[in-house]
């Protein structure tokens, strides 16, 4: 093989090599899962490059620009270039006119499909590694390209628009039903995080129990005249109401109440037992109202309507009924 041929191949090599390396890279790029790099880079112990791709990312019109521009040198100049070495070489030889359009017929070929459709094929099945280990190269990449990526930015100042990292409800439902989907998480963990973009939907009034059927006493009876319907009802906590309408004395615990009547202290009256009460809109939101359970899991707060009267009660089962599935909203 002499050595014409040989610089022919070794060019061919090159511009081939360079091709399928942007192409890939570029694929990658625009593959990978922004949020999965950014989880990457913000790790005690970040995954080496994460964060130099969290940043090329940052500015992906940047970084796509000196891609495209290495990519195109590649496939057009050095297309260029070949043809004419080729050219030469074959006129020198004596057989250009049958050789050189088979040369670029071949050449385009071979750009096509080792150049563009095998590496970005590639570059997307195997978006994350390939992203990560070629951020440094990016990076330089950039910094050689960067004053003629300066004057395009000129042009075209959509270059240098942030791509920012954001989603909404809708996006982290389909995510999680995917993830499902795919044996990424479980099926009740897809559910509950659905169900938890429900919570901001309702309101205390929507899960609570309404006054009418609120477990109640008397606060001016004693424990003993009540035990009937004490131990008939096995509600947690009793609101202590007082003689007036909408009075609420307190909130007695069952337990506190029966232990009194086995230390036969009967004569007692609801209010000596009761605890302090915790007020709630009946319009404040469920997600909100969970966080105020977070001390006291075991308590009740008191629904109040907007001019302060007595609507109903609501425990942290109420709202966490909803994260498992078991409310349903009423007909």
């Amino acid at each position: 093989m002499s050595s014409d041929l040989l610089v022919l191949l070794v060019l061919v090599l090159v511009v081939l090599l360079g091709s399928a390396l942007c192409s890939g890279v570029e694929a990658a790029l625009l593959t990978v899962n922004p949020i999965r790099v950014q989880e990457l880079a913000v790790r005690n112990r970040p995954v080496a490059g994460a964060r130099r791709l969290a940043k090329l990312r940052k500015y992906l019109g940047r970084t796509l620009s000196a891609l495209v521009i290495a990519n195109n040198g590649f496939n057009i100049f050095g297309s260029l270039m070949l043809g004419g070495y080729a050219a030469w070489m074959f006129e020198q030889r004596g057989v250009n006119s049958a050789a050189l359009p088979l040369f670029s017929i071949g050449l385009t070929i071979l750009v096509i499909l080792l150049g563009e459709i095998l590496p970005k094929a590639l570059g997307s099945r195997l978006a994350l590694p390939v992203a990560i280990a070629s951020a440094p190269l990016l990076h330089w990449l950039g910094i050689l390209l960067r004053p003629l990526v300066l004057l395009l930015e000129r042009i075209l100042p959509a270059i240098t628009a942030e791509a920012e990292i954001s989603t909404n409800e809708d996006e982290i439902r389909l995510l999680a039903r995917l993830g499902s989907q795919k044996g990424e998480i479980e099926a009740d963990e897809a559910a509950m995080i659905s169900k938890v973009f429900q919570l901001n939907d309702l309101t205390a009034r929507d899960l609570m129990t309404p006054r009418v059927a609120a477990p109640t006493l008397d606060g001016s009876l004693s424990i003993e005249a009540q035990k009937t319907q004490l131990m008939e009802n096995n509600s947690s906590r009793w609101v202590v109401l007082g003689d007036q309408v909408d009075k609420v004395l307190g909130v007695a615990s069952r337990e506190h109440l029966l232990t009194a009547l086995l230390k036969n202290r009967g004569h007692l009256t609801p209010v000596d037992l009761c605890e302090p009460v915790d007020y709630v809109p009946e319009m404040i939101r469920a997600d909100r109202l969970l966080a105020g359970f977070r001390k006291d899991s075991n308590g009740v707060r008191v629904v109040v309507d907007e001019f302060g009267g007595f609507v109903g009660v609501i425990g942290a089962e109420a709202v966490l009924a909803v994260l498992a599935g078991w409310w349903r909203k009423p007909a």
